[in-house]
C-alpha cells in the first residue's frame, strides 16, 4: 500500500513539472499520471506512486519515446529488457516555512525572471555570463524546483546553494507552502544539506527512440 504522503507529493510534482516544461496538464491515471510532452525521444511520460504498476503499465507500452519515473528502486521496478533504466534519483521536499538567506559571493550577481507562475533564476559572473540557474514552477500551494545547473567553470563556489534559496524564496512570495523536486545522486547530497527530504527513490526508465 502507497502512503498517502508520497502520492500527494508526486501529485504535487508532475503538476508543477508540466507547468515548468510548457507541456498539457497531466492527466489522471488508474495508476498515476501521464504527461503529453510530445518531443520526438520524450513523447510521453508516466509517473507511477507504486512500483508494483510498473510492470503492468510497462507491459502495454511500445512506442519509442515512453519514458516511466516510478517511486521505487530498480530492485522494485520490474521491467523487461528492452526498457533502459537511468541512474537513481530521489523524490524530496522542503517545508517553506523558515528560509535561510544566502548572499551570493562577489563578483556573482543574482536576477529574478517572472512569467506567470513560472520564476527563474540567474546568477551571472562578473562577465555576464550565466555561471548558475534554475526555474521554479508554483501550482496553488507547492512548488516544483527544475532545470537547476551550475556552468562547470563556477563550481564549488556555492552557487547551487544560492539558486536553491533564491527559488524556495521565490516560491514563498507566491504562496507555496511546500517546495518539490526529482535530484540525482549528486544533487541529493546538496539538497539534504539545505534541509530537503528524502521522500521516495526514484526509478526512471524509456523506450529508445
Amino acid at each position: 500500500m502507497i502512503d498517502s504522503r508520497t502520492v500527494e507529493v508526486v501529485t504535487d510534482w508532475v503538476q508543477g513539472w508540466a507547468l515548468s516544461r510548457g507541456t498539457p496538464d497531466p492527466v489522471p491515471e488508474h495508476d498515476g499520471y501521464r504527461i503529453d510532452v510530445g518531443l520526438p525521444d520524450h513523447r510521453v511520460r508516466y509517473v507511477l506512486p507504486d512500483p508494483a504498476s510498473a510492470g503492468p503499465r510497462a507491459a502495454g507500452l511500445s512506442e519509442p519515446g515512453t519514458w516511466l519515473k516510478v517511486c521505487g528502486s530498480p530492485e522494485q521496478v520490474r521491467l523487461s529488457p528492452e526498457w533502459t533504466i537511468g541512474a537513481p534519483e530521489h523524490l524530496m521536499s522542503l517545508e517553506l516555512d523558515a528560509l535561510a538567506s544566502v548572499t551570493p559571493p562577489d563578483p556573482y550577481t543574482v536576477e529574478l525572471h517572472s512569467t506567470g507562475d513560472v520564476h527563474d533564476v540567474v546568477v551571472r559572473a562578473a562577465d555576464g555570463q550565466c555561471a548558475a540557474k534554475g526555474r521554479v514552477a508554483v501550482r496553488g500551494r507547492a512548488a516544483v524546483i527544475d532545470v537547476v545547473e551550475t556552468d562547470p567553470a563556477h563550481r564549488r563556489r556555492g552557487l547551487g546553494s544560492v539558486v536553491m534559496a533564491e527559488l524556495c524564496r521565490a516560491a514563498a512570495d507566491a504562496g507555496a507552502a511546500r517546495a518539490v523536486l526529482v535530484a540525482t545522486e549528486d544533487g541529493r547530497a546538496l539538497y539534504e544539506k539545505l534541509g530537503w527530504t528524502v521522500e521516495s527513490p526514484i526509478t526512471a526508465a524509456h523506450l529508445a527512440a
